[in-house]
């Protein structure tokens, strides 16, 4: 085995994700996964502190694309032209390998209680990051609060229509979460 070989932290995710539905998550241990995955345990645990946080591995990615986005966005951009910005470059950075891993990841979060509370703390997670980065820009604290909240719904609902549509196409995610985004804008102004 490779000390550092290239690509061990994406092999650990999927080898780890793969084991989850094949033998549940209670019963997978570190050992099977870096086994599966082609590495040694201590390759697993320098890339992550222990198996729970395979699945949020890409969070602080995420976040970062997210307000990156936000903070780069013109000065005389809208809270939600802003949040667009964000989910842009975020939806841009999303690849072959996302949209090949999310039904099997899906299919692991269904499983177990814990992965799926884990989850959510995911969604909230950046909704705050995005929430902090327009309150950065001057945003009042409830406007960047629905603008992020839109935000993150826009990036899951684009994000699970990319991943289980047609495996065939080169779309990249950012037309599903940029529609996604004008189709619950739409629905918000409906509210009256």
């Amino acid at each position: 085995m490779a000390r550092w070989e290239a690509g061990a932290k994406e092999r650990l995710v999927l080898a780890a994700v793969d084991l989850f539905i094949e033998q549940g998550y209670d019963d997978t241990t570190v050992a099977q996964i870096a086994e599966r995955a082609g590495v040694t345990k201590s390759t697993f645990f320098r890339h992550f502190p222990d198996k729970r946080e395979l699945l949020v591995a890409g969070q602080e990615v995420l976040s970062r694309l997210l307000t990156d986005g936000i903070a780069e966005a013109p000065a005389s951009a809208s809270p939600i032209e802003a949040v667009t910005a964000g989910l842009v470059r975020a939806s841009d950075a999303m690849g072959p390998i996302n949209r090949e891993l999310a039904p099997r990841l899906k299919v692991a979060v269904a499983a177990n209680a814990e992965l799926q509370a884990r989850d959510a703390l995911k969604t909230v997670g950046l909704t705050a990051a995005m929430t902090a980065a327009l309150v950065a820009r001057g945003v009042p604290d409830a406007t960047a609060a629905l603008a992020s909240e839109l935000g993150s719904l826009a990036f899951k609902r684009g994000f699970a229509v990319w991943t289980e549509g047609e495996r065939d196409d080169d779309d990249g995610l950012t037309p599903y979460t940029l529609k996604a985004l004008a189709e619950l804008r739409a629905a918000s102004a409906s509210l009256g």
